[in-house]
């Protein structure tokens, strides 16, 4: 009998690192982390051949828990190094982790031309509506009356953002919430979303019981997504805006055009220099 023997499955633990966390106890990103895990041994997916980056906040902090590629960016630019990422290795599995800060925030931008542009990676976003690494600040997603933060002692009044909608509205072809109280839910989410062939977003609802305490009671707000998971934008757009943002689930799925560029090997640095001569 010839050739490798036969390889051994990896197991959730096998995709976590040997660094231990250093979430306050409580926060949601321990089962996240968890979840992901999971859905990565479920999935058998190579951890040679799997890439995580992030940007700055707790929740990115990810990559390094994780004993996959990983890449710990600057604020708000994950996503861009995840795109030069794909469009240069196509055949690696690409995910990107944040948090609500990072990713609506400075990364607003970002967020809204990768779920335009489509290319086949999973953004998983831990959404606990502040600014936890930076001591408890309103976030885009924080209520507008929400008034614990020293710099917006009387809430923000502004209306807060809604991810999911954004997301749909900016062409996602995979738009999704999960609660991180929910694991077993959490991980079918993830497998399902890196399954995707396509832009697929994940807003994960993740307490902070630090900052945000009150959010301990998510346990009990969060509930099934109202509608049945379409891909009718329309209708995933009524729902979102029917669901009262606790909503968890597949909203929206649908088979679009998966953008990735053609990439020249022959081309060289050089070559591209030479072109912008005068």
């Amino acid at each position: 009998m010839t050739g490798q023997p036969p390889a051994i499955p990896l197991k959730a633990k096998d995709y976590k690192s040997e660094i231990k966390p250093v979430w306050c106890p409580g926060c949601g990103h321990f089962a996240v982390l968890s979840a992901l895990t999971k859905a990565l041994a479920y999935l058998a997916l190579p951890r040679e051949q799997t890439a995580l980056i992030s940007g700055i906040g707790c929740s990115s902090r990810l990559p390094a828990y994780t004993e996959v590629y990983g890449f710990h960016g600057v604020h708000g630019r994950a996503l861009a190094v995840a795109s030069g990422l794909k469009a240069a290795r196509p055949d690696l599995t690409v995910l990107v982790a944040g948090g609500d800060g990072d990713g609506f925030s400075i990364g607003g931008n970002h967020f809204l031309h990768a779920c335009r542009r489509n290319m086949d990676m999973t953004y998983i976003v831990m959404d606990n509506e502040v600014y936890g690494m930076t001591k408890g600040q309103a976030s885009p997603t924080t209520s507008p009356d929400w008034a614990q933060s020293k710099l917006t002692p009387h809430g923000t009044g502004i209306p807060s953002f809604n991810p999911a909608a954004i997301a749909l509205a900016s062409g996602a072809s995979f738009v999704a919430r999960g609660f991180s109280g929910d694991p077993k839910s959490m991980t079918q989410l993830l497998v399902e979303a890196i399954q995707h062939k396509g832009f697929s977003f994940l807003q994960v609802l993740s307490p902070c019981t630090t900052f945000r305490p009150e959010q301990k009671n998510w346990k009990k707000e969060v509930h099934e997504f109202s509608g049945e998971t379409t891909d009718d934008c329309v209708a995933a757009a009524q729902h979102i805006q029917i669901d009262d943002g606790m909503g968890a689930g597949i909203i929206y799925r649908r088979e679009l055009p998966v953008w990735q560029p053609v990439v020249d090997p022959t081309h060289t640095v050089a070559e591209l220099t030479r072109g912008f001569a005068l």
